[in-house]
């Protein structure tokens, strides 16, 4: 004895007058949804860019927005090009090769750096016949100098 609770249509669903069902496919949408999701756990890792250095505070900051090579230093001592480690040996032949001959070099040091890494990459910039600029934050005008 066989129980049939779809009407005889095989459907599931009950039909009344032979129109047509309306329902929601959700299969679609769910698939959009997981190609979404597989893009942005591939693209996650480079939105986090950047490196974490710490410049130093100074009352005055001089603002300009003149596009110039950034050389960073990381409190190790390490050194970067545009956030890609460079030997300072090949410092100033990779920002001809890149920049051509540019007006001046951004140094952004981490606060904490021990000083002979700074003063070796300023003076093979200097060498080379690059103007060197120093990054530095501003100091917060409501709190202590510096702090």
């Amino acid at each position: 004895m066989a129980f049939q609770a779809s009407g005889g249509n095989g459907s599931g669903y009950r039909r009344r007058g032979g129109g047509g069902l309306a329902e929601i496919n959700i299969t679609p949408f769910v698939d959009v949804l997981l190609v979404l999701l597989i893009i942005f756990m591939l693209t996650a890792h480079v939105m986090e860019f950047g490196l974490d250095i710490d410049v130093p505070k100074t009352k005055f900051v001089k603002d300009t927005s003149k596009e110039m090579p950034v050389v960073s230093i990381k409190r190790d001592g390490s050194i970067f090009l545009n956030e890609q480690p460079i030997n300072i040996n090949d410092l100033g032949k990779a920002i001809t090769g890149l920049y051509g001959k540019p007006e001046g070099v951004y140094v952004r040091a981490d606060r904490q750096t021990i000083w002979d890494p700074i003063a070796q990459v300023t003076a093979e910039l200097g060498a080379e016949g690059f103007k060197v600029n120093m990054v530095t934050r501003p100091v917060d005008s409501g709190g202590k100098g510096g702090q």
